[in-house]
This record gives C-alpha cells, structure tokens and sequence, in this order.
C-alpha cells in the first residue's frame, strides 16, 4: 500500500496531510495478496496433512509388525494388547464372527504358545485414512519349517479418547484357498 500526499483546502487554509490512497486503487494488489495467502495456508495443510497421515501409516504398520512378531513366538498378548474391546475378528478357521475382546481372548488362550513361525513376510501394506479410522490391508507369507501359509489381512484400526489406536475388526482370509466343488 502506498502513502500519498493530500492536499486540502479548508477556508483559506492550505493543509498537507499523509493519507492512505484509497482501496479501489489498489483493489488489484489486495486481491493478488489475499490470493497469495489463501494458497499459502491450504499448501501448508495439505504438507501437514500428508505428513501425518505418512506418520499415522507408519504407525499403523510398526504396531501390527511388533504384534505378528509376538504372535510368531506363540505369544497371543501383541495382538490382544492393540485390540479394542469392541473387536469384531472374522477367521477363516472358525465357522462365525467373535464378537468382543473377552471371547477373543478366550479363544487366544486356548492357542497360546502353539504358534510357531520361523519367518514372514508382510507384502504391500496399505493404510488408508478417514478421521479417526485406520484401515491398514496387506498380504502376509509365514514359514514354519517347510510349510508356507499365504493369508489376506484386513485390520481397522480406531483412535480411542486416550489417543491410541486400537483394532476393532480383524479379518484373516487364505490367499487363493483351494475350494471343494
């Protein structure tokens, strides 16, 4: 914005005064600027957004490695520690939905210290975001000795008022299953 001089006559007076031109002189420039910082602030939400969501994802991830890392060694508790009480687990095993953590942990007991893999690999994770919904999908191959089981993985992760992300629906299928006909 730039200063101009006025000149003012008032009475046989004349009077120098500093005064700011008025806005449709510059209505362009106002314009151009409040363009500009519009643009700044969206640029800069998307940046954050995009990280968090980066952050989140990672996450997401690290959390469902160190449970299957746990699960690997016969340990049940990785996963029910992150799962929410109101988990809902599908398995291909089992004929119906569990429905809650006390049955799910009741049948995790029931195998606990069973389960041993001697390596896995989890294969093109993906987490996608929705406000406080996490849902993280990926294919997971684990060895145990010369056997090797291929499964399909979907978990939806919430963020719970204590701002911690728990699994509220577990869904495990096998990888190209051999279907009886």
């Amino acid at each position: 914005m730039r200063l101009a001089v006025c000149w003012r006559l008032r009475s046989d007076v004349c009077e120098l005064n500093y005064c700011l031109e008025p806005l449709f002189y510059n209505f362009n420039y106002f314009k151009q600027m409040k363009t500009i910082i519009l643009l700044s602030l969206i640029m800069t939400t998307q940046t954050l957004t995009a990280q968090e969501k980066t952050d989140i994802a990672s996450q997401i991830i690290t959390m469902e490695k160190a449970a299957l890392e746990r699960w690997n060694k016969g340990d049940v508790w990785g996963y029910i520690e992150i799962y929410a009480p109101d988990i809902v687990y599908f398995d291909p095993y089992l004929e119906t939905r569990i429905d809650g953590l006390e049955k799910l942990t009741e049948l995790y007991k029931s195998i606990e210290g069973q389960v041993k893999v001697d390596k896995y690999e989890m294969i093109n994770p993906k987490v996608q975001l929705a406000d406080n919904i996490a849902v993280l999908t990926f294919n997971l191959v684990s060895y145990s000795g010369n056997q090797v089981s291929r499964w399909n993985c979907t978990e939806v992760y919430r963020m719970e008022k204590d701002e911690t992300w728990k699994i509220i629906h577990s869904h495990w299928s096998l990888t190209r299953p051999e279907l009886k006909m």
